[in-house]
C-alpha cells in the first residue's frame, strides 16, 4: 500500500551509542496521528513521574506530524515533546521550516531519544546512503546555531538539514529552543526548553538527508485538492504574507491586546506604530521566506545596514515584537531585530526571555533586584542596552543570568516576598502575549492547555477580532469580554481542533487562511485513502487533548493549577481597548470541566474517556 508516512521510528539510547528501528502500524496512526498525538501515547507508557526533565532516562521524543513531508499546505512540522525542564509536565514544541520533510525523506517519522551521551555528539542521518552515526561534536560545543549549523553542512551533506541548539541549550536554560534554519529563515521548537533537554543529553544537533518522497493512495487528486487549496490559502492570506504575524501589532494595541510593562499597563500607541510590521516591511524588509510546502510565506528577511544595532537574518514575528517591544516599553526596532538574532543564536525562546527579562525589571523598580546584582546596569524598563545585556547573561548563566535562567516562577521563588505576584506565568510557562482581559476566553485556555500558558492551543482570539472560522459554527465574531458560557464552549472547541494540527505536521496559521476541519479531513482522506469527516478530526483532537491531561495528572496537575497569574485576574488594563476588564475565571471554569466530561478537581471522568477511545485509561490509576 502506498505510504504518505514511513512507518518506522528511530530508537536511540546515547549513553550505549545504539539505535534500532521501530514499526508504526496503521491501527496507532488511526487513532493517534502522528507528531505529539503518538508521541503523547507513547510518553504515557515510558515516563516516570520520579524523574526530572534533566535526567539521562527521561526520553525525547521528536515525531514528524502525519502530513510532514507532503505537499500538503506547509505540510512540514515536527515536535518536540517529552517533560518540561521549565514547567515540569508535559511539553510539546513543534517547529517549522524545512527538517521534518527531510527526515520523512530520510525514512523515518521520528526520534525517541534516551540517555546522556559521555561527550558532546551529534546524530547525523544520511538517508542517500542509508547510514546513521553518531559524531563526536565537542568542536562544536560553544557555538551558536547558525554557526553550528553552517559546519555540520561542511561536515556532512550540503543539502542536509540541521537541528541544532546554541550556548543556551548548553547551559541547561530552561526555556532553551531548538533551532533550525539559517539567518534569513530561522525556525524555532520554541517552547518549554527542549534545547536544555538535548544539552542534558550532550547532543548538540541532529542533522537529516533524505531522498525518499511519500507515496499517496491516488497523486493526480491529492495534488488537485492541494492546488485548489492553495489558490483559497493565498487569497486569504494577502496581509500574512506581506507582513508576516508582526502586522498584526496596530490591532493588538487597539483592542488592548498586546502586553504593556509587565502586563500592567494599557495603551501605548505612540511606541506601537514604532515597532510593527507596517514599518518593518517599510523600513528594513529584504524579502519574504518559506517553510516547505507553504503557500503563504509569513517569514521575512530583514536588515539593519548600520548603527549600534546591525545586522542581516530573520525578522522579529509578533510575540517577540509584543515581547521585547510592548511588555519591556522599548520602541527602538533595530534593537528589536538585533535582539531577536541573538535569541536565534543562543537559541532562547523570545517570549519567555522576554517575560523573564519583564519580570526582573518590575523586580528593580520594586527594589528586590539591585545594580549590585546586575553588575552596575541599570535594570529598567525601555533599555535597549540593558536588554541586551541581560540576554547574554541569561544564555551563559552569569550574573543576574543565573536567577533568570530558570523562567519567571523559579526567579520568584528565589527573590521572595510578594515577587510572584507580578511573575506572569501559568504552571511554569510565562504567558504568551494575547492577553485574556482583553479576549476572556483566553483566560479558560491559559489555564487548562496542556503546556501551560499557550496562544496555540485555543486561537480563540481569532473570534474576537472577527476572522472566519470555517466548520466550527460560530458567527464570525462573540463578544470578546463576556464572561458567559459560549466562552467555555470555545474554548473547548478550538482546543480540540488545534490539538490535531501538530499530531498532522500542518502550520495552525492556515486556519487564518480559512482551512476549516472538513478541509483537514480531505487532506486525510485522498492522501491516505481514508473516509473521515469533521467529526473524526474534532474527536481526534479532543481524545489527544485528555490524554495529555491525563500525562499532567501524573505530574500532580489538578484543578488548583488551573489559575491564571494575579497580575491577569485582579488588576484590570487601566485604559485602551480592553480598560477595566477581568476574566471570571471561577465563574467560567465549572461550565468548561462540564464540556470536557471532567469532574471538579479537572480529572477527566471514566465514561467520557470510553467514548474517546481512551478506556484503557478509565480506572483512574493515573490520578
Amino acid at each position: 500500500m502506498p505510504y504518505v508516512y514511513a512507518g518506522r521510528l528511530l530508537q536511540l539510547d546515547l549513553v550505549e551509542g545504539r539505535w534500532s528501528d521501530l514499526p508504526i502500524t496503521e491501527d496507532q496512526v488511526q487513532q493517534w496521528a502522528l507528531g505529539s498525538g503518538l508521541a503523547a501515547r507513547m510518553f504515557y507508557d515510558i515516563m516516570d513521574p520520579a524523574l526530572d526533565a534533566f535526567d539521562p532516562r527521561s526520553p525525547l521524543l521528536i515525531f514528524n506530524g502525519l502530513l510532514s513531508g507532503t505537499f500538503a499546505p506547509t505540510g512540514c512540522r515536527s515536535s518536540f515533546c517529552g517533560r518540561s525542564p521549565l514547567t515540569g509536565i508535559w511539553n510539546e514544541a513543534n517547529l517549522g521550516s524545512h527538517w521534518g520533510a527531510e527526515l520523512r525523506f530520510a525514512g523515518y517519522d521520528g526520534l525517541i531519544i534516551t540517555g546522556r551521551a559521555r561527550e558532546p555528539v551529534y546524530l547525523w542521518i544520511d538517508g542517500i546512503n542509508g547510514t546513521i552515526e553518531l559524531r563526536p561534536a565537542q568542536h562544536l560545543w560553544g557555538t551558536d546555531h547558525y554557526e553550528t549549523s553552517e559546519r555540520l553542512l561542511a561536515e556532512t551533506d550540503g543539502r542536509a538539514k540541521v537541528a541544532s541548539i546554541g550556548q543556551a541549550g548548553e547551559n541547561l536554560v530552561r526555556f532553551a529552543n531548538v533551532m533550525r534554519g539559517g539567518p534569513s529563515h530561522a525556525r524555532t521548537a520554541g517552547r518549554g526548553g527542549m534545547g536544555a533537554v538535548m544539552g542534558s543529553k550532550n547532543l548538540k544537533a541532529i542533522v537529516v538527508r533524505g531522498k525518499n518522497r511519500p507515496e499517496y493512495v491516488d497523486f493526480k487528486d491529492f495534488n488537485q485538492f492541494v492546488r485548489e487549496t492553495n489558490a483559497w490559502l493565498k487569497d486569504n492570506s494577502v496581509a500574512l504574507s506581506k507582513l508576516g504575524t508582526a502586522g498584526g501589532v496596530p490591532t493588538t494595541e487597539r483592542t488592548g491586546d498586546i502586553p504593556l510593562k509587565n502586563w500592567f499597563e494599557g495603551a501605548w500607541p505612540e511606541g506601537t506604530s514604532k515597532i510593527s510590521g507596517q514599518v518593518i516591511h517599510e523600513t528594513i524588509w529584504v524579502k519574504h521566506t518559506f517553510c516547505f510546502a507553504c503557500p503563504i510565506g509569513c517569514g521575512k528577511e530583514v536588515e539593519v545596514k548600520e548603527g549600534p544595532y546591525k545586522m542581516h537574518g530573520h525578522g522579529p514575528e509578533y510575540e517577540t515584537l509584543a515581547g521585547f517591544g510592548g511588555n519591556l516599553k522599548n520602541d527602538n526596532l533595530d534593537s528589536i531585530a538585533k535582539i531577536n538574532d541573538l535569541c536565534n543564536r543562543y537559541g532562547l525562546d523570545t517570549i519567555s526571555t522576554s517575560a523573564t527579562i519583564a519580570f526582573a525589571m518590575e523586580a528593580f523598580e520594586k527594589g528586590y533586584i539591585t545594580r549590585a546584582d546586575t553588575g552596575g546596569v541599570e535594570l529598567v524598563f525601555g533599555n535597549e542596552d540593558a536588554i541586551i545585556d541581560t540576554i547574554h547573561k541569561i544564555a551563559y548563566r552569569q550574573g543576574i543570568g543565573e536567577l533568570l535562567a530558570d523562567g519567571t516562577r523559579a526567579a520568584a521563588q528565589k527573590l521572595g516576598g510578594d515577587a510572584w505576584t507580578f511573575a506572569v506565568h501559568v504552571k511554569g510557562m510565562e504567558v504568551p502575549y494575547h492577553d485574556p482581559r482583553a479576549f476572556v476566553s483566553m483566560a479558560i485556555n491559559y489555564a487548562t492547555s496542556s503546556r501551560g500558558a499557550c496562544h496555540l492551543e485555543a486561537l480563540t482570539y481569532w473570534n474576537g477580532l472577527g476572522i472566519p472560522q470555517p466548520g466550527l459554527g460560530y458567527p464570525d465574531a462573540l463578544d470578546r469580554f463576556g464572561s458567559e458560557p459560549y466562552q467555555a464552549k470555545l474554548c473547548y472547541d478550538w482546543q480540540n481542533y488545534m490539538a490535531t494540527y501538530n499530531p498532522l505536521g500542518l502550520c495552525k496559521f492556515i486556519f487564518k487562511g480559512s482551512v476549516g476541519p472538513d478541509t483537514v479531513a480531505e487532506f486525510l482522506n485522498k492522501a491516505l485513502g481514508w473516509n473521515w469527516k469533521t467529526e473524526d478530526v474534532m474527536r481526534l483532537g479532543e481524545r489527544l487533548f485528555n490524554l495529555k491531561r491525563l500525562i499532567n495528572m501524573r505530574y500532580g496537575i489538578s484543578r488548583k493549577d488551573d489559575i491564571l497569574p494575579p497580575r491577569l485576574l485582579s488588576h484590570a488594563r487601566p485604559d485602551g481597548g480592553a480598560a477595566d476588564i477581568l476574566p471570571d475565571l471561577n465563574k467560567m471554569l465549572p461550565w468548561y470541566y462540564e464540556l470536557r466530561g471532567w469532574d471538579d478537581q479537572g480529572f477527566p471522568m471514566p465514561e467520557r474517556l470510553i467514548a474517546l477511545g481512551l478506556g484503557e485509561f478509565a480506572d483512574g490509576s493515573g490520578r
